[in-house]
Order: structure tokens, then C-alpha cells, then sequence
């Protein structure tokens, strides 16, 4: 195994966004338990770094093929689309309302009579939509329409950032 391999081709699946979890994580389990660092504690120095670059580089890889929204940013890496560039940025002003409708929709929980009520729905309602656009990230990815999965993946990290915010709100109203 070359620490240049792809992600896909060191688990050796096909470069796609839709992926046979059970394979991913099987593989996974395989290529942790033959690179283990711990298999190399009588190696060299040399070796035992290797296999410490190597173990690295299996769970970096399994954490960006597990998660579509990474799995997706890696993709358009492999097409030498970079998300970081000024030139990628969110062009749908409907969805930008719709960011500062949920960031005051989360804003006003604290003051809901059920803010654990309010807050589980806000949370559901993430999740759902969530689910909608990971499905559209992979008929966008299927066909090669790699503008709209930038624009899919950007929504994303959104709902992730803003779930996140939900989650930590939900720890300052259990204390």
C-alpha cells in the first residue's frame, strides 16, 4: 500500500459517491489489523514510522468516505475542484434566507416554553433536510455535475455547523 493511493484505492472501492458501507468498514477493520502500528514493535525505526504514516492514512481516509458531505469535498478534490477558492461561493440567495431564518428559529428556543420540545424539532428538521440533500449530492455526483454537488456540499456544512450549534445549545439546557 502507497501512502499516494487514493482514498478509494486503498480501500479499493470504485471512485463514486455512493458507497457499500458494510465493504468500507470491512475493509477498514482489515487494513487497521495488517497496519497496526503495534504489528511493527520489534521493526526498524524506519518501518515502525511507516506503519504509524500508514495507520494514519487508513483512518483518515475511512473518516472521509464514511461521512458524504467528505466523501463528496474529496471527490471534487480528485476533479481539482478546491471548496477554499473565493470563487466557489453559495449562489442561492433562497438558501441564504433560509440560513438566517434557522439561525433566528434556533436563536429563539431559549425562550420557548418547551425549549426541549422546540429543540428536538429544530433538530428533526435538520436531519430531514439533511437527508434530502445528501440524496441530491449523489445524483449530482452520479452524473458529473460537479457545480451543483459545490453548491450541495456548502449547504451541508451549513446544516452541520448550525447542528452543531443546535447540540451545544442542547447541553446549556440540561445544566
Amino acid at each position: 500500500m502507497s501512502l499516494s493511493t487514493n482514498h478509494f484505492e486503498l480501500f479499493n472501492l470504485p471512485v463514486a459517491f455512493e458507497l457499500d458501507n458494510a465493504a468500507l468498514a470491512a475493509r477498514y477493520r482489515d487494513l487497521q489489523r495488517s497496519a497496526h502500528p503495534d504489528n511493527y514493535a520489534n521493526a526498524s525505526e524506519r518501518e515502525q514510522r511507516l506503519a504509524l504514516q500508514t495507520a494514519a492514512q487508513i483512518n483518515e481516509a475511512f473518516q472521509t468516505l464514511k461521512d458524504p458531505m467528505l466523501r463528496a469535498r474529496y471527490l471534487l478534490e480528485l476533479q481539482g475542484i478546491n471548496l477554499s477558492d473565493e470563487k466557489h461561493t453559495l449562489k442561492d440567495v433562497h438558501f441564504l434566507m433560509d440560513q438566517m431564518e434557522l439561525r433566528e428559529n434556533l436563536a429563539e428556543i431559549m425562550q420557548k416554553p418547551q425549549p426541549f420540545d422546540a429543540l428536538n424539532h429544530f433538530i428533526d428538521s435538520l436531519e430531514k433536510r439533511t437527508a434530502a440533500h445528501v440524496q441530491q449530492l449523489a445524483q449530482a455526483c452520479a452524473q458529473a455535475q460537479w457545480d451543483a454537488v459545490v453548491q450541495l456540499v456548502q449547504k451541508l456544512q451549513f446544516f452541520k455547523r448550525i447542528r452543531e450549534e443546535a447540540l451545544d445549545l442542547e447541553e446549556t439546557l440540561n445544566v
